[in-house]
């Protein structure tokens, strides 16, 4: 038996129907025109410092919907439609914008940044997004998608090491095993652009002042012919600055070690932005990162984090405990974002990334991995695109027939596990839409924007996002579902002014303390 069927064969029916996951989903609030909402975070949605469902990401009109962890895809999407319920419900006359790329912006410093009170935690959220504005630009952070965050049961790790014939830690051989996982989502990540990618057109605003390679489709609508996720490609989340981080994901130790001197050595373009000019704070520290959460990553290891704690410190101690994938565009064509089809076939994918063997990944392999991104964010419905794999050049469905095929016995054994063919069918269906490019949301949503929308990006957005609010607020709300949320709002800024109460020192000693506290945890690099 190879490698892969061992540890698939090792994994039990009980293990297999445990697996974890949970969604992060960030929406921009709009007016009934497509604009940016500039309203504060509505209160009746309750403190984004401390609701554990709602918050705001970059924007104060940047809505992050949090699930908790579930078992079942279809629950999972349930809970996240009941969080929708409930927004839509508080927020009046506005609408969630239903797609990645951004609606119809002001001037870039009139983007509201997120505020979460008068806390030293909540003034370093703020401090720490200005300072992302002050390096990036406000404009590159309004860009909104899918978190996944997926992990396999507990019980699966000793039967995995004993399959693998390995002693020792099974803490070493988890975290091991998790940067495994890492390592080969990073080698196939341009697969997930192509199958969900739904961002091929943009608002002329997003690109104001900047330089692009976009076409115009008609109007203020730009896009790229063949682009599946422009929001993946160059003109999205991505850093000048950060493309020298040469970040190894060989073991959470080398990760460490290449993240450790960005987050502690001054960087001199940043260091001229100072940390405050008076009173007023520029960011949080003139570092290549502010904290760890600045990387920019189709993929992290997470461990949650205690009151006040660094991540990275968390990894350090008490080891990587999930991962959470950050590739996902929005699906403009569901009324929350994502599928539960594409859950399941996400949980193929990331089980697939995890039995695999991964050898170690090379400086050459990273460049490798960045070119395919892009060229399949920019091109990936381009039939002749050619991608590189081990130094050597393949087709686009080639590999990613090839890659299916290798999914094929996980979606059955998942199938058998749970019953029915939910996981059969969501690979089935990627397979056809990499045999016919016009299957993939972003071939839908240019087909729709040029026959249904007048070639413009924001009708076609707008109608969607219009429908939705109108889904959200007919369906059924059951009054209990409505008190639990209610609760929640009231119970989370009842915590926020606690919070508040608590701090004791002032912000710029509760910064150096923050910044100064050990980042390796148990680790020594």
């Amino acid at each position: 038996m190879s490698v892969f069927q061992k540890r698939l064969a090792a994994l039990t029916p009980e293990i297999l129907s445990g697996l974890r996951r949970g969604i992060e989903k960030e929406s921009l609030r709009v007016r009934t025109d497509g604009s940016l909402s500039e309203k504060p975070h509505p209160p009746a949605l309750g403190s984004p410092l401390t609701h554990p469902n709602i918050t705001t990401d970059f924007s104060e009109a940047q809505l992050e919907l949090i699930t908790g962890v579930h078992t079942d895809a279809e629950a999972c999407a349930a809970e996240l439609t009941e969080i929708h319920q409930f927004v839509y419900r508080n927020i009046g006359e506005e609408m969630l914008w239903c797609s990645s790329m951004p609606c119809k912006l002001p001037a870039d410093d009139a983007i509201p940044i997120g505020q979460y009170g008068r806390s030293n935690i909540g003034t370093a959220k703020t401090v720490y997004r200005i300072g992302l504005s002050h390096r990036y630009g406000r404009r590159m952070q309004t860009i909104s998608g899918v978190h996944y965050n997926f992990s396999l049961p507990e019980a699966a790790w000793p039967l995995l090491q004993k399959a693998d014939g390995q002693s020792g830690s099974m803490r070493a051989y988890q975290d091991g095993a998790y940067f495994s996982l890492i390592r080969n989502f990073r080698r196939h990540t341009w697969l997930l652009l192509y199958l969900f990618g739904a961002s091929p057109a943009v608002c002329e605003t997003f690109v104001a002042g900047r330089k692009h390679t976009l076409q115009r489709l008609a109007g203020g609508t730009l896009y790229l012919p063949g682009a599946t996720s422009l929001r993946m490609g160059p003109l999205g989340y991505q850093s000048e600055a950060q493309a020298a981080l040469s970040v190894s994901y060989n073991s959470l130790e080398s990760y460490a070690r290449s993240l450790y001197h960005a987050l502690i050595e001054p960087y001199s373009p940043y260091a001229a932005i100072g940390i405050r000019e008076g009173d007023e704070y520029r960011q949080l520290s003139a570092t290549l990162l502010q904290i760890e959460n600045e990387f920019y990553g189709t993929i992290r290891a997470k461990r949650p984090v205690r009151p006040g704690e660094r991540p990275l410190h968390a990894l350090g101690e008490r080891g990587v405990e999930y991962v959470e994938v950050r590739c996902l565009d929005l699906d403009p064509f569901c009324s929350i974002g994502i599928t539960a089809t594409t859950m399941r076939f996400l949980d193929v994918f990331l089980l697939h990334c995890a039995l695999s063997e991964s050898p170690d990944d090379t400086s050459e392999e990273i460049a490798a991995n960045n070119h395919n991104q892009h060229e399949v964010a920019e091109g990936g419905r381009d039939t002749a695109l050619q991608l590189i794999r081990q130094g050597e050049k393949l087709s686009l469905s080639e590999w990613g027939i090839q890659l299916l095929g290798e999914c094929e016995p996980i979606a059955e054994a998942l199938d058998a596990a749970r019953g029915g063919s939910a996981y059969h069918d969501a690979v089935a269906a990627a397979v056809a839409a990499l045999r016919n490019p016009s299957l993939t949301p972003s071939a839908r949503v240019l087909h729709e924007i040029g026959q249904r929308y007048e070639k413009s990006y924001l009708q076609f957005v707008l109608a969607h996002s219009g429908q939705y609010r109108t889904d959200h607020l007919t369906l059924p709300f059951p009054a209990e579902v409505e008190a639990r949320f209610d609760r929640a709002a009231k119970d989370s800024l009842a915590e926020q002014r606690e919070t508040e109460a608590r701090d004791t020192v002032p912000f710029e000693t509760f910064r150096r303390q923050y910044l100064s506290q050990d980042l390796l945890g148990g680790l020594r690099l």
